[in-house]
């Protein structure tokens, strides 16, 4: 991988964000990272400052996410891959989730997605090159129960993904999702993982389900170091995937996923082919 790229971070501060930015700098690579917290960025990476930009960024403003990539720009002079890590996890039903907490949940990992390629894609476009990896998450592919929410939300960068990989394309521009499975950051804790603020304790299992992600904080098997490396040894392939799925639990949801769908549909193909106007 060339170590003279430019790359944009969204959520750096902590998680899958900081371990890309310091591999990322020790490689030789600008990097221009963006937090809520820029100062425990600042802490947390050392970094000659000609190469690391951090930055402070509202993602539920599109002017504070422009004002961001246009700094960037003007410090490295270009774009060359945009990472949108920023996001969180709410665990809960529907029916029990308050639409704010809905809403909020959409506004950072879809909408705030969104906001940062629009703003990125004119100097991409322009420049005839760029890579841009959206986060998504297992759970984006294959949900799980207690997730419907923050499941919706991935689903929709993976369908919003897959869309742009084919508008941006003719622009010598990639698209890779990146679809984690459980790693030991610290997404199972703090702000990482919001709860409902009123709970329905009919709903039991939901309730056992969303302990045993709580109960999982700190044991998860997949080891973050070496999810990045795989991250940038696909973002270096002259051919990146459009989807990454990182980890072994990952590939497994994947798998079975896929099989359920195939055997729905052929289970029902008949009838469900049988819908053609009749001539």
């Amino acid at each position: 991988m060339s170590n003279n790229k430019v790359w944009y971070i969204t959520g750096a501060s902590k998680g899958f964000g900081l371990e890309l930015v310091q591999q990322l700098l020790a490689a030789g690579n600008r990097v221009a990272a963006t937090s809520r917290d820029v100062e425990t960025l600042k802490s947390s990476v050392t970094a000659n400052t000609a190469q690391f930009l951090p930055l402070a960024v509202n993602l539920s403003s599109a002017e504070s996410i422009g004002q961001s990539i246009q700094q960037t720009v003007a410090h490295f002079g270009r774009i060359d891959v945009v990472v949108n890590n920023a996001g969180y996890g709410l665990l809960g039903t529907p029916e029990e989730l308050h639409m704010d907490e809905i809403r909020r949940n959409f506004e950072v990992n879809v909408f705030g997605t969104i906001q940062v390629v629009k703003a990125a894609l004119p100097y991409l476009r322009t420049q005839g090159s760029g890579h841009i990896l959206n986060f998504s998450s297992i759970a984006g592919f294959q949900a799980a129960s207690a997730t419907a929410v923050y499941s919706a939300t991935k689903f929709a960068v993976e369908g919003f993904s897959e869309s742009l990989a084919q508008d941006v394309k003719e622009f010598g521009i990639h698209v890779t999702i990146v679809a984690p499975g459980a790693f030991r950051t610290n997404f199972l804790a703090g702000d990482s993982l919001a709860v409902p603020q009123n709970s329905n304790s009919d709903y039991k299992l939901v309730r056992e389900r969303i302990q045993l992600f709580q109960k999982n904080d700190g044991l998860q098997n997949g080891d973050p170091h070496k999810g990045v490396a795989a991250i940038l040894k696909a973002a270096a392939a002259a051919q990146p995937p459009l989807r990454l799925f990182l980890g072994a639990d990952a590939y497994q949801r994947a798998g079975a996923k896929i099989a359920a769908v195939q055997t729905d549909m052929y289970t029902w193909k008949a009838v469900a082919t049988a819908t053609a106007v009749e001539q």
